[in-house]
């Protein structure tokens, strides 16, 4: 492999290191870097070039390696016990170093004293290494600032439930500004795994199954956490989500078609819409190859196809799991080669492979150092973009000292985190018993009137009075907090409990767990669900609040390593619910889940209680937006991120199916879920009506292939509430030369509506959100009928319209448009 670096005059100004830190080494390698010519380019300043060419090996490897200071107290990355590096943090850091791991994020700290702390090990990196280069501190922050203190958000799984990635773009924002105040420079989010099998522990991590929503709320993160200074990595690139039967790490044996036209789109959305900063490889193999050896992905199509131009990071011991894991390298030493060739610029958490095995590999003759240059000059670029090169600027950080008080969890912070958890709540199922507060359901009009509520609840479940189960894996409460019992969450959490006594005061709220979330049908259990029954039979309404527990590893139900066999309710939870129903009592049971359960049986059937409530792991507002929505202070707008499974059976599953991935004459399984893509009720009903296409072409509904066309349709609220439709135009290919979806989404739309309101909703839709991968692997767009519907949900056609694409195929380029914008004109 051959590289070519080039460099421009520094914009920065030519201060250089002004204690004459930049003598000594000069040339070497790096000149024959800049000798050499490839594809990818690489711009330099003179900064970043100076300081290149006077970097030893030892020092250029420092700075492609981060070091995890705290690592005890219960492992947050997987194998980690096995992968424990020296505790000689100081000969660590001897020639420098490129990341600090997880400063605030491994354990409970007080965030200012941990920025003091942090603050000084700076200016250590920048008067005791020859260099002088501060480190970039990078921390998870999927869910909020993993940090103790910090403000936890709905989890990914609810932002897709919202449909709303301005508000996304919001949350980001704030968390991103939460970890500039405290000097963290990068951050491990957002995942855009596109989510296939609910089996798989991390789906609570995902976004949704469909990659546009995917792309666009992934992306409005990304956007919003980089507006404050901080730069987002993607995760995890590519294929992790479709890991054979769901289990954690397992291959995925993906066909380059679905990986080209359903897993990397969201990917090239965020690196050449949102201009994201990093990305992270996947630590799945795809068709026998570990990602993180596959210079095919890292190198060729991110950056030579895609232009991408920051870094790419290893997921944590990625590069040492191609020897210990995947067997492809003979020792760390191959590995550390092996990644870097593929592109990995940066291995995360700890220099296991890149310092020393990789040291040894140069200076035998057996790896280019103009590998090492590359990925060299790309931190540094990065570090020169985040300021960290800028000796006035740095001196004027470390004179104005780190924060003294900073509030992580500030009421902009929560009234986010509020609105994003009213939004992602999903209504599934109601036969007309919710809102409890009174106001009606459907098209009834009215307000809550909680005395117009019933007397007595009977709350039942073990998620109704739980903090930890409205927060999802990657939240500091479950992610590290777990390890340290006795340790306060730091935040308010109020629970569902909690919550409902303040949205139902007058009523009498009786709280009994029932059962646990895991574990055997045995006496005590038996003994729990009789006492919830008793309590339901005595009361009005029973809410019956179940799911999950998140952890990693085995901890818990679902999260990373987490991964199921049935898609049954964990534990005993099915029979609460079973036997809390057949008391006669009307129930509302709510799923506080980070995966869609298998609960046919609660949606329609003689178990079935009176209404089905969804709500994916909601963050620290979730307790009152749950009870909001049972009180009818809240009319619920979320909507099904993911198809609700059928059975473990029928996984791995998506709506976007050919003809034979759903049910057909010719075989006597059925996969249709219980409830599709996009499905979510509400207090009050809409109508969607009058869907018209307008092209460009010679006749009505006609549009040349690589052009665009406008869709527009009319909603009206019809019921006596405000609320909000997630309006959704659908699509489908009717003749192609490779099988096509039976629905695939185009667009949508949030929209909000008084009663009686009426809005005209337009979609300009590029014709290529229909392009796909042809039977030579080109993207195209192909001429021929398509169905377009609106409804609401993928499975439903309330207003149709049909679009005739016409001309020659249109080969898609890299700049063609990917995004379908929307208008909403008011009536």
């Amino acid at each position: 492999m051959t590289i070519e670096i080039q460099h421009e005059t520094d914009r920065h100004g030519d201060d250089g290191r002004p204690d004459g830190r930049a003598g000594g080494r000069v040339g070497g390698r790096a000149e024959e870097a800049r000798a050499a010519t490839s594809a990818t380019g690489l711009v330099l300043s003179d900064r970043v070039r100076r300081l290149l060419d006077d970097m030893s090996l030892d020092e250029k490897l420092a700075q492609l390696v981060g070091w995890w200071v705290d690592q005890g107290g219960g492992a947050v990355a997987p194998m980690q016990g096995a992968m424990t590096p020296s505790d000689d943090y100081g000969a660590a850091t001897e020639h420098g170093l490129g990341h600090l791991t997880r400063v605030y994020g491994t354990r409970p700290v007080d965030p200012v004293q941990r920025a003091s702390w942090l603050w000084e090990e700076q200016r250590r990196l920048r008067t005791e290494t020859r260099l002088g280069i501060p480190a970039i501190v990078h921390e998870e922050c999927l869910t909020g600032l993993a940090a103790w203190q910090a403000a936890t958000f709905p989890t990914p799984l609810a932002w897709g439930a919202s449909f709303d990635p301005d508000l996304v773009e919001r949350m980001a924002a704030l968390i991103g500004g939460s970890m500039r105040e405290l000097g963290v420079h990068q951050g491990l989010a957002p995942v855009l795994d596109v989510v296939r099998d609910p089996r798989w522990g991390r789906v609570d991590e995902c976004i949704a199954e469909d990659p546009y929503v995917v792309g666009t709320v992934g992306t409005a993160y990304v956007r919003g956490l980089q507006s404050a200074g901080v730069h987002a990595t993607l995760k995890h690139f590519v294929g992790y989500s479709l890991s054979d039967a769901g289990r954690n790490h397992a291959p995925a044996n993906v066909g380059p078609r679905y990986l080209a036209d359903v897993l990397l789109p969201p990917f090239e959305m965020a690196v050449r819409d949102g201009g994201v900063r990093s990305v992270m490889n996947s630590y799945a193999e795809v068709d026998g190859v570990p990602v993180g050896s596959t210079p095919e992905y890292l190198t060729d199509l991110l950056r030579g196809e895609w232009g991408f131009d920051g870094v790419v990071v290893s997921d944590y011991f990625a590069v040492a799991f191609l020897e210990v894991m995947h067997a492809v390298a003979a020792d760390r030493g191959e590995a550390a080669a092996l990644a870097l060739e593929a592109g990995i610029d940066v291995e995360l958490p700890t220099g296991d492979a890149y310092l020393a095995p990789l040291a040894e590999r140069v200076r035998a003759g057996l790896v280019d150092e103009t590998l090492v240059d590359l990925a060299v000059a790309r931190v540094l670029a990065e570090k020169e973009e985040l300021g960290l090169l800028d000796e006035a600027a740095l001196d004027a950080a470390e004179a104005a000292g780190p924060p003294t008080e900073i509030d992580l969890d500030s009421p902009a912070h929560r009234a986010v985190a509020r609105r994003l958890a009213d939004e992602s709540v999903v209504l599934l199922t109601n036969d007309g018993v919710l809102p409890l507060g009174g106001g009606g359901g459907g098209g009834a009009g009215g307000g809550v009137d909680p005395s117009a509520g019933p007397a007595r609840v009977a709350l039942i479940g073990p998620n109704a009075d739980s903090a930890e189960a409205l927060m999802g894996c990657y939240s500091f409460v479950n992610h590290v907090l777990a390890h340290h019992p006795g340790v306060p969450t730091g935040i308010a959490v109020p629970t569902v409990a909690e919550a409902l006594r303040e949205e139902l005061p007058s009523a009498e709220l009786v709280v009994v767990p029932g059962c646990e979330v895991e574990g055997a049908l045995d006496a005590d259990a038996r003994s729990g669900i009789d006492e919830a029954v008793r309590e339901a039979a005595a009361s009005d309404v029973a809410v019956v609040v179940v799911g999950d527990r998140a952890g990693l590893f085995g901890r818990g139900t679902v999260g990373e390593g987490n991964d199921v066999e049935s898609l049954e309710l964990p534990g005993p939870q099915r029979d609460l619910v079973e036997a809390v129903v057949a008391s006669g009592t009307p129930v509302v049971l709510v799923v506080l889940s980070g995966r869609p359960y298998a609960i046919g049986w609660a949606v329609s059937g003689p178990s079935a209680p009176a209404a089905v409530v969804q709500a994916f792991f909601p963050g620290e507002e979730g307790g009152p937006a749950i009870a909001g929505v049972l009180s009818g202070s809240v009319v619920p707008s979320g909507r099904l991120p993911v198809s609700l499974p059928r059975s473990a059976g029928a996984q791995p599953f998506s709506y976007l199916h050919p003809p034979l991935g759903g049910p057909s004459e010719v075989t006597s399984a059925d996969s249709t879920p219980v409830l599709p893509f996009g499905h979510g009720l509400s207090y009050t009903t809409f109508e969607r009506s009058g869907l018209a296409v307008e092209g460009a072409g010679s006749g009505a509904g006609e549009v040349p292939a690589g052009g665009a066309f406008t869709a527009t349709v009319t909603v009206r609220n019809t019921g006596g509430r405000a609320g909000a439709d997630v309006v959704q135009l659908y699509a489908h290919d009717v003749v192609a030369s490779v099988t096509r979806p039976v629905a695939q989404l185009l667009g949508y739309a949030r929209v909000e509506l008084e009663p009686g309101q009426e809005a005209r909703v337009t979609f300009h839709v590029p014709t290529q959100r229909l392009a796909f991968s042809d039977r030579r692997m080109r993207r195209v767009v192909e001429p021929g009928a398509v169905e377009l519907w609106v409804g609401a949900s993928c499975a439903e056609r309330e207003t149709q319209a049909a679009l005739a694409i016409t001309g020659p195929v249109h080969l898609v380029g890299l700049d063609d448009a990917r995004v379908v914008a929307v208008e909403v004109e008011l009536r």
